[in-house]
């Protein structure tokens, strides 16, 4: 299959705009639509817990997602708005609706981390600034959702349907929003508020709810919410368990690059000769690495732009191209390939032009080769085995071994399923860095053991079973006795050393050796200093004598 190495785990951005119109959307602008009604401000927890109001729930949630989505998927856009609020901020005008945004920023647009740092202080302000209310009330013709979809379908008019995926996520805990309406005015409201939404589908905007039910009560989406949606049958009972894991997803996700999956290849999949399918190939993992340092002006905070020059060291003068190094060596070239940071030998050995009478054969040129370095030169050990001396695991070794195997096993395993620890501290480190925190974020490494599941009494008599059968059912004693006995030796050693130390203090080394009176000690004696200070005991007097002189540097 002819690929493009380079062009393998390329950035869908980086495709040509040609193919624009036939990609998957790569880019993702959402608006998030919070109730603010007074009821989101009730403990969304019961009394003996602590108290916990649903709308910090949704501000915490959102706060979170906001910052995994600066790091994963840096190019989506987003706008938060508010409905049920007394004070009004859009550009419609419209009654019970304030766009939330920060200076600088258009109501719709990336993530930064100021709006990450005032959107998660929110809720000391919210009460004065922006307000609460109940926006749909008996006598009142104002519709408060009405008018938030409104709002929401105008923010997200910029941007095809066709390169980027637009959507509306509501998160409230009200089920009944018309609950307070009675006969031809509430049905009237609800037939509007439905059409609003489905005019919104229309337009290739997808709407979500995320619920959230009250102390002791559910939240019914037959009420309401279920038609707004396009719900229907046992959708309506799933939905509810599902909303619950994307809000715990948004708050829980990792810190890492999403990326839509790309298409490498387009294959003809013939089936009979007159039929032919396309086949499209993906790559299913990519790597990930830390993002390019840029460098920022102390003051400006604005990009540096880095440039290097050589300058000669004899004369000063400004070189205009690095001076290129090589040395020949054994006929051929060693050269420095690479950049500092990773630096490289290679060898460049020349190959001639071969031609024939039909044209050229090899072309003229250089091969590089990398060389390894002293570490990498490995020698292994050759073994010559027979069949009758290879080793042979026993039915019973195996049955207990296949038994372990089974106890340890990873259901589902994905390779997903655990984070880059490196690339989530400097994740952390960013993020901190950004917001201005003080806190380095703590970073679970879940590459370490599971020592928890490996300790369970299954995983842990399955390995004593197949320890058993492959080193017997006394190895544990027989290591015990090892270990004892060792300790003992080391005991006695340590027990000898010590009298040695004792015997030998009672001489002054230094004097007999300068008097020369070592000669006259005897053997014992001199094989006490020697153990002392841990040197050899063998050898004649001579050897001993002239190894304590040696010592004491005479």
């Amino acid at each position: 299959m002819d690929l493009d190495p380079e062009g393998l785990f390329r950035d869908d951005s980086d495709e040509d705009d040609d193919n624009v119109q036939e990609r998957e959307a790569n880019k993702e602008m959402v608006v998030y639509l919070i109730d603010a009604s007074p009821k989101m401000f009730t403990p969304a927890t019961k009394a003996d817990e602590k108290e916990e109001t649903h709308f910090h729930t949704i501000v915490n949630c959102i706060t979170h997602a906001l910052k995994t989505q600066i790091i994963g998927r840096s190019y989506d856009e987003v706008a938060i708005c508010f409905f049920n609020t007394k004070e009004k901020k859009n550009l419609q005008e419209l009654a019970g609706v304030y766009v939330y945004n920060v200076t600088e920023r258009e109501p719709l647009d990336r993530p930064d981390a100021r709006l990450i740092k005032e959107f998660s202080c929110i809720e000391d302000s919210f009460m004065s600034n922006i307000g609460s209310r109940y926006g749909i009330t008996s006598g009142s013709r104002e519709n408060t959702l009405y008018n938030a979809l409104w709002v929401a379908q105008a923010l997200l008019r910029k941007g095809s349907v066709k390169t980027v995926s637009k959507r509306i996520v509501i998160f409230t805990n009200e089920d009944d929003p018309f609950g307070g309406l009675t006969g031809a005015v509430k049905t009237d409201m609800i037939r509007t508020t439905i059409q609003r939404a489905r005019d919104a589908q229309d337009l290739g905007l997808s709407i979500e709810l995320l619920p959230l039910s009250r102390p002791d009560e559910e939240f019914n989406m037959s009420l309401f919410y279920a038609d707004l949606i396009g719900l229907e049958g046992d959708e309506i009972v799933d939905y509810l368990p599902s909303s619950g894991e994307k809000l715990e997803d948004m708050t829980n996700q990792l810190k890492k690059r999403m990326m839509k999956k790309r298409k490498v290849k387009t294959l003809a999949f013939a089936i009979t000769n007159d039929v032919c399918i396309e086949v499209n190939t993906y790559a299913l993992i990519r790597p990930t690495t830390p993002g390019a340092i840029t460098w920022l002006d102390s003051i400006s905070n604005l990009p540096l732009k880095a440039e290097r020059s050589f300058i000669c060291n004899d004369t000063g003068a400004l070189l205009q191209d690095p001076q290129k190094r090589f040395q020949v060596y054994n006929e051929f070239a060693l050269a420095f390939y690479g950049n500092p940071t990773r630096p490289q030998l290679v060898a460049l050995i020349a190959q001639e032009e071969v031609t024939s009478a039909g044209g050229q054969i090899e072309p003229p040129g250089m091969h590089m080769i990398y060389l390894p370095y002293s570490d990498d030169v490995r020698y292994p050990e050759e073994v010559h085995l027979t069949s009758d001396d290879a080793p042979r695991a026993t039915d019973e070794q195996i049955k207990k071994a296949s038994n372990l195997l089974r106890r340890i096993d990873l259901k589902n395993f994905s390779v997903c399923q655990f984070s880059n620890p490196a690339l989530q501290r400097h994740y952390g480190i960013l993020e901190a860095l950004a917001l201005g925190e003080d806190e380095m974020p703590d970073v679970k490494d879940e590459t370490l053991p599971d020592e928890e599941g490996l300790a369970r009494p299954g995983v842990v008599k399955a390995v004593e079973e197949f320890k058993a059968s492959v080193y017997g059912e006394n190895y544990d004693q027989e290591e015990a006795e090892a270990a004892a006995a060792k300790a003992g030796a080391s005991k006695k050693r340590k027990a000898l050393t010590d009298a040695a130390a004792e015997k030998s203090a009672a001489h002054n080394w230094a004097e007999l050796a300068d008097t020369g009176k070592l000669k006259d000690m005897t053997v014992v004696d001199l094989k006490s200093y020697l153990s002392a200070h841990g040197l050899p005991v063998s050898g004649k007097k001579e050897a001993l004598v002239s190894r304590i002189l040696t010592h004491l540097g005479k």
